[in-house]
């Protein structure tokens, strides 16, 4: 009972002003569990529920990354599944996360796109207590501290899975890491894929990277991997001409992050459309020892 009033004293006015001005952590997250908020959410019930007979919940499925000679590529494909039921064709699965990074979800839909703004609101609140921005390692630390929060319902089947990607004003470089439901935390090299088409998009994705590549060429080939995931997971995706849905395309480079429009991943799109309509395979990737010369 003390421990209950003790959170309740923060639920006023004053009292979350006070426990904002008290706050010993840069975490936003730390914030919401000091003054109790956490006590709000129905973890336990949501995750007893997801394991009931017949129920099923949106999932997001393939997101892929790439760098290129500036910056960091993410793209990530627009349709949301309950089981074999198409439950969304036009989500939204790549964010900026902030100026100079971008997140891509992939897992239960609902908790993923909570967990993007959570992480997006993360950032914002340690630089304006801080007044500096965090580093890349430091936001990918902190997304891989909100995936471990999260642990006791991915345990239940509620697991949310992002690819986070960004410019390194350190380094002067894109870099990329892909994590697990634990919170664990990895740099990837070059390009990666998440969800349900991520072998597939892998794949395609080692044949068609090449060092170097420009921004345009970086998303055609996130493009093409998009297209061979869909082609081979029925849970992912393809473009959709007729309703004119096209992948969410997002680059990051020194100069911030920057959404491509319908307009021009339309244009493109098409482009890879009509080329597979004599090549269903996509492009060839040539045998030579140094493919990327």
């Amino acid at each position: 009972m003390t421990a209950s009033r003790s959170s309740d004293s923060h639920r006023g006015p004053t009292g979350l002003a006070n426990a904002y001005t008290s706050a010993t952590s840069s975490s936003f997250a730390d914030f919401l569990t000091a003054i109790g908020h956490d006590r709000e959410a129905p973890t336990h019930a949501a995750g007893r529920s997801s394991g009931q007979a017949g129920l099923q919940i949106p999932h997001g499925t393939t997101i892929v990354a790439l760098t290129y000679a500036d910056g960091v590529v993410m793209a990530g494909d627009r349709r949301a599944t309950m089981g074999n039921v198409i439950a969304q064709r036009d989500i939204e699965k790549v964010f900026p996360a902030d100026d100079f990074s971008l997140v891509g979800i992939a897992g239960a839909a609902g908790i993923a796109v909570e967990l993007v703004r959570l992480f997006c609101v993360e950032l914002e609140h340690y630089e304006k207590i801080e007044g500096t921005a965090l580093t890349l390692d430091g936001k990918a630390n902190r997304l891989s501290g909100l995936l471990r929060n999260n642990l006791g319902l991915a345990m239940q089947g509620l697991a949310v899975v992002p690819l986070f990607g960004g410019f390194d004003a350190d380094e002067q470089r894109g870099r990329i890491f892909s994590y697990d439901v634990t919170g664990g935390r990895y740099e990837e090299r070059e390009h990666h894929a998440v969800g349900s088409g991520s072998s597939f998009a892998r794949g395609s994705l080692k044949k068609l990277y090449r060092s170097g590549m420009s921004a345009d060429q970086a998303v055609l080939a996130a493009i093409e991997a998009l297209y061979d995931a869909a082609d081979d997971d029925s849970a992912t995706g393809g473009p959709d001409m007729s309703r004119r849905i096209f992948p969410v395309i997002g680059v990051v480079d020194q100069r911030g992050v920057s959404m491509w429009n319908d307009e021009a991943t339309g244009a493109l799109v098409e482009a890879v459309v009509n080329a597979r309509m004599s090549a269903p395979d996509g492009p060839v990737a040539p045998l030579t020892p140094n493919p990327g010369k």
